[in-house]
């Protein structure tokens, strides 16, 4: 199944971010440190395309720290980005965002030439508190949930400093499957848009191959390795007590503790992609949608086809007689 979801509110983000970005200096993309190549939205790097980036690393204190530091290599080795990790016990994070958007454009700062700074991200990214601890006080809303932040929202951080806040956006299309699988295990992604079975399965498929140690500590289950995502599933499942009648598992109800676990950091510091696994996911996203597209638009070009074949019914005159029948008994007449 493809995890897709865009409600209306994020359309009209797209459009609020393509206006304010023409006045903006610099653009601070908070990142899911769990999945920094699956929550980096591709449409945002569009609209905000030639602008210098900042790319956050948030929840870092959840992932796994080895590959946060490989991800920040990736970003930082990017022109005109920078990266840098955050989290949640950090109580002083502006001063390092203050800096790196002075580094990033030089010549903003001052009453006369404040710095003005757009800051982004998918939903539930953490967006709202950060903004929150930069300011000092409640200035955004939060939630655990996707969608919070409906409105943008214009915060003063130091009298030259000024933060835009944007409601988190996903794009229209996720063509990176194993993403929409990841967004939809960290949050990103509204509960009626994923079944949480599938996305516990496709979670613990990962886990197994790259944290059995963490599963095997959690759940008290042993050889986690060799087991199949649906063998671990209901392994957790009577660990937990998920259990219905007759001893049988209820297996929604084991995904949704295996989500849970991820999302509290209860699995431990997990991160799910490398930047080498984003890349060949993304290669392998970017050729199945092109041929999704090279299919649609032959679709597309054989309707077009038999259309313009339907030949129109001939139009006829006053006795039923078509008009051209009737045009050449008139000249015949004449004649």
């Amino acid at each position: 199944m493809a995890i897709q979801w865009f409600p209306g509110h994020m359309h009209l983000t797209r459009k609020a971010i393509g206006e304010r970005i023409k006045e903006i200096d610099v653009v601070i993309e908070l990142l899911d440190a769990r999945l920094p190549g699956s929550s980096a939205n591709p449409m945002l790097a569009e609209i905000t395309k030639g602008k210098p980036a900042l790319k956050v690393l948030n929840k870092q204190d959840l992932a796994d720290p080895a590959r946060t530091a490989a991800w920040l290599a990736h970003f930082n080795a990017q022109p005109g980005v920078r990266a840098l990790p955050l989290d949640a016990s950090m109580s002083t994070p502006s001063r390092a965002l203050v800096a790196a958007c002075q580094a990033l454009a030089p010549n903003r700062g001052g009453m006369t030439k404040p710095m003005r700074v757009l800051i982004c991200g998918i939903p539930n990214v953490g967006k709202s508190t950060l903004i929150n601890t930069l300011k000092g006080k409640r200035a955004a809303k939060t939630g655990d949930e996707a969608g919070v932040t409906k409105i943008e929202q214009r915060i003063t951080i130091a009298d030259d400093f000024y933060l835009y806040d944007t409601p988190g956006i996903l794009w229209p299309r996720i063509i990176v499957a194993k993403s929409g699988y990841n967004l939809a295990a960290s949050g990103a992604v509204g509960r009626n848009a994923f079944e949480d079975e599938e996305v516990a399965l496709e979670l613990l498929d990962y886990m197994r191959q790259h944290y059995a140690p963490a599963l095997e500590a959690r759940y008290k289950i042993q050889d986690a390795a060799a087991l199949s995502d649906e063998q671990l599933l209901e392994g957790v499942g009577r660990k937990r007590g998920a259990l219905l009648g007759g001893g049988r598992v209820n297996l929604n109800h084991a995904a949704e503790i295996v989500i849970h676990d991820f999302r509290s950091g209860a699995l431990g510091r997990v991160t799910l992609e490398t930047p080498e696994e984003f890349a060949q996911w993304l290669e392998v996203g970017e050729k199945l949608d092109a041929e999704r597209q090279i299919k649609k638009d032959a679709i597309d070009l054989a309707r077009n086809i038999r259309l313009k074949k339907v030949a129109r019914p001939p139009k006829h005159g006053s006795r039923g007689a078509p008009e051209d029948a009737q045009d050449g008994a008139q000249d015949e007449a004449s004649d």
